[in-house]
Formats: structure tokens, C-alpha cells, sequence
């Protein structure tokens, strides 16, 4: 009897625990999507396969006429005068504040991209994901200031964000990107 106690209670307490989801991260309230478009210099990042060895990483955007968002993702592989990479995904805007895009590097997978923070003056933001795998800081210019790094690490830690594979990206004085 105790054994059948056991298992029961097992299997009830594993089908909690794969009921549970992870807690929704939070967007900004609202994007203006002419404002957010242009470059934007990576300066961390946890970062994706294709990124983790990347140097002068600049993301690039620009809305189209259907809506959607043409995106330039190059980068400098290895080093600061390294290979140049380059990807072109492209974004979809998937909710009214502007805020939430799938992002096509296969189709038809459209990876989610949230924009969970930024500046009023659209200098600085971050893109995040619910599952809080991976993040991209990013600024207008390729370094903001310690005391706003700092800021911004903060909050991702108060987004449930795991930061010790968060990796800063360096960008060259003459970068290499073309």
C-alpha cells in the first residue's frame, strides 16, 4: 500500500511540475517601429551558437513596406578583424505595441524576439525571451556607459535572468564591418 502511496504521489507531483510554465516576461508598452529602426551595436549578450565567438557585432533593421522587418545580423567571427558573418533574418511584428516579433532565420520557424527594455530616447535595449535563454543588450553607439550597464543588469537579474554566460561584446575603434 505504501508503495502504491509512493507512486501515485510521484506521478501526481511530475504532473505539477509539467504543468508549470515559466513566468511571462514583460514587454515594453510600446514601440515606434521608425524609431527602432537602424543600427544597433550588441554590447552583450548571452549569446546563440552562431554568435559565440563574435566581435563588432552590429544588428541592423529596416521596416519594409509589407510590415515585416529586413534585419542584417554581421559580425566580425573570432577576432576584431576576423571573418566577416553576416545573417539576414527576417522580422514579424506579432502584437500591437510593436513590441513582440518572430524572427525567421529558417523558414517556417520565427524565433521570438521581445523588447523588454528601452530608453526613451531609443539608445538603448534589450531583447529577451520567456525562457530567458538567451538575451541581446544593444545601443546606438558600441559602448554605453558602466554605471547604465550595471542598471540594465539589474533588471535582468529582477527578469529571472541566469547571467553568468552573459558575454560582452568588443567592438574596434576602426571596425572591420562593411
Amino acid at each position: 500500500m505504501r508503495k502504491a502511496t509512493f507512486i501515485l504521489m510521484f506521478i501526481v507531483y511530475s504532473m505539477i511540475l509539467g504543468c508549470q510554465t515559466t513566468r511571462p516576461i514583460h514587454t515594453v508598452e510600446s514601440v515606434d517601429l521608425k524609431r527602432f529602426m537602424g543600427d544597433w551595436y550588441v554590447i552583450a549578450s548571452i549569446p546563440t551558437f552562431i554568435e559565440k565567438d563574435a566581435y563588432n557585432a552590429l544588428e541592423s533593421y529596416r521596416l519594409d513596406p509589407d510590415g515585416t522587418i529586413d534585419t542584417t545580423f554581421r559580425f566580425n567571427k573570432g577576432s576584431l578583424d576576423g571573418p566577416l558573418k553576416k545573417y539576414q533574418p527576417r522580422g514579424f511584428v506579432k502584437h500591437s505595441s510593436n513590441a513582440v516579433w518572430g524572427m525567421r532565420f529558417i523558414w517556417p520557424i520565427k524565433a521570438e524576439y521581445r523588447i523588454i527594455y528601452l530608453t526613451e530616447d531609443y539608445t538603448q535595449t534589450v531583447i529577451g525571451r520567456t525562457k530567458r535563454d538567451y538575451v541581446w543588450i544593444m545601443a546606438r553607439k558600441p559602448s554605453i556607459p558602466d554605471d547604465e550597464y550595471q542598471g540594465i543588469l539589474d533588471f535582468l537579474r529582477e527578469q529571472g535572468y541566469q547571467l553568468e554566460n552573459l558575454k560582452k561584446i568588443s567592438h574596434s575603434a576602426n571596425e572591420v564591418l562593411q
